[in-house]
């Protein structure tokens, strides 16, 4: 279903989900087309970005940021388009990168808008490698994990956006790196075409078995965004002073309460403290400073243009889409960055 230029298709948050987000959670519903006042630019969505942290803002419960309220369009990042301009610096046909969410058409004041030019090259990697899960890798792994040459390095959901480029980064760094990840074809690519030493299917009955022989002198970082039997898995192989950057525990957040099974806490607490871990969470957009996203752009496209960090883009068509998109991420069933191409 294409774009129209008489109506503004929203998806808005219906109903908070108990679990995994089902037909009755997102609802797609059509509105008239916002008009921008003075100061204001009219956006037309190109671009949508499909990232896990989407789930937690469904709950109406205390985060880094407010929950999405019923009724509301679904929070998400874009690259729109601008239509109309009642504001200095940005022009008609300009791309801009926007957080106006789940929707054709929005107005925006500028406020936290990234104008990307009249033409860039590949727009969407502004929600990708050169955007949030880029910059999360990027900071996460340099500024937390502070990886040294010749230590191991393992990352969870190693062939999605962020944990594919902490690994890349990593060997950049000198790094023995192992990934996780689910399914054959995952492992191959991660180790083919990223250059990891290894990676081990998470789903194979001996995972843990699995993991300590590719780890034979331990982990040095752990870099953390699935959570459950990864970093059981992780937790009796981490080395004294092991660092480990926390950006997401994906495979918990279907859950409507705690994990079922043997109570993990003391494990994860004890191993902590025995083996003097560094455990940091963080969110990307407000624990570094301004200057380290300043070196990610230079760094991350001085690599990219040099090959030496690889990317892969999962494009899903039309906005109504977008919901499956979200499960399939959130349930492991994509591959690399997903975006939805809404024009």
């Amino acid at each position: 279903m294409s774009q129209s230029s008489t109506e503004n298709r929203r998806i808005v948050l219906a109903q908070r989900p108990q679990g995994l987000p089902d037909a009755d959670t997102l609802h797609l519903e059509s509105s008239t087309i916002p008009e921008p006042g003075d100061g204001e630019l009219l956006l037309r969505t190109k671009y949508l970005s499909i990232d896990p942290y989407m789930r937690g803002r469904m709950n109406d419960a205390k985060s880094y940021a407010e929950p999405v309220k019923i009724g509301e369009v679904m929070t998400g990042q874009v690259v729109a388009e601008v239509m109309t301009s009642n504001l200095k610096g940005y022009d008609k046909g300009d791309l801009v990168l926007a957080g106006s969410g789940w929707q054709d058409y929005a107005v925006s004041d500028g406020t936290q808008l990234v104008n990307l030019g009249r033409d860039p090259a590949n727009p969407s990697w502004a929600l990708g490698i050169l955007g949030m899960p880029g910059y999360t890798a990027y900071a996460g792994l340099l500024l937390i994990g502070d990886p040294k040459p010749g230590e191991t390095v393992v990352v969870a959901a190693a062939s999605g956006p962020v944990g594919a480029t902490v690994g890349q980064i990593a060997k950049l760094k000198g790094c023995r790196v192992v990934g996780v990840a689910g399914g054959s074809e995952k492992c191959a690519h991660v180790v083919n075409n990223l250059g990891f030493d290894a990676c081990i299917d998470h789903k194979s009955e001996d995972f843990a078995k699995q993991l300590k022989a590719a780890c034979s002198e331990g982990i040095d970082v752990y870099f953390e965004n699935v959570g459950g039997k990864v970093l059981y898995g992780v937790l009796p192989l981490l080395n004294e002073f092991a660092r480990m950057p926390v950006c997401g525990v994906v495979s918990w957040y279907n859950l409507p309460g705690l994990p079922e099974g043997h109570d993990m806490g003391p494990a994860i607490m004890g191993t902590i403290l025995r083996m003097k871990v560094k455990v940091q969470g963080f969110i990307i957009f407000d624990s570094f400073p301004i200057s380290t996203y300043q070196d990610f752009r230079r760094d991350m496209t001085q690599w990219i243009a040099e090959g030496k960090i690889h990317y892969k883009e999962q494009v899903v068509e039309g906005l109504e889409n977008a919901p499956k998109a979200l499960n399939d991420v959130l349930l492991g069933r994509s591959f690399g960055k997903v975006v939805v191409k809404v024009d």
